[in-house]
């Protein structure tokens, strides 16, 4: 038996989309990010799956978890993320991550645990409402509603209690 396929690509796009289904599915992703030959950051998955083909809102979604390392200065000042879950929205630059989300400045060791996260990485800036603690040196902070640079540096914290 012979068989042949005439639809075009963006019919096929058109038939994952409306079943709703991802255009691609990778396991074990370890993608780089370099910007001017500088490696800027890595980001680690066991799954990744790519809705690129939504017309409205394209995202890929990072069902079993993610690792983020971001690199500054040369390494000095990185940067890690980590969630069980994340999504990332391709026209907005905004992600959304999801239990067991921590947050660490590999410079100064602050460390930011919550349970959801929303990262603007247009901006490099992260907030969330939910429930957060912050570790900085010998301080501890907890509350509820945290927004702060990537590297946990200028933040708004919202009811709020602590030690130190």
């Amino acid at each position: 038996m012979f068989f042949s396929c005439t639809n075009s690509s963006e019919e096929v796009k058109d038939f994952f989309a409306d079943k709703n289904l991802p255009m691609g599915y990778a396991e074990n992703v370890a993608h780089v990010y370099k910007d001017s030959g500088r490696v800027s950051s890595k980001m680690e998955t066991p799954i990744l799956l790519d809705f690129s083909n939504r017309k409205m809102n394209p995202y890929n979604e990072f069902p079993e978890g993610i690792l983020i390392t971001s690199f500054k200065n040369q390494g000095n000042d990185s940067i890690g993320v980590w969630g069980d879950y994340a999504i990332t929205y391709s026209n907005t630059s905004l992600s959304k991550i999801e239990g067991n989300v921590v947050v660490l400045n590999y410079l100064d060791g602050s460390r930011l645990e919550t349970t959801e996260l929303y990262w603007d990485d247009k901006s490099n800036y992260f907030f969330t409402e939910k429930r957060f603690t912050l570790a900085q040196g010998d301080k501890i902070i907890e509350g509820y509603g945290f927004e702060s640079n990537q590297d946990l540096s200028d933040w708004i914290m919202k009811r709020i209690s602590g030690d130190g």
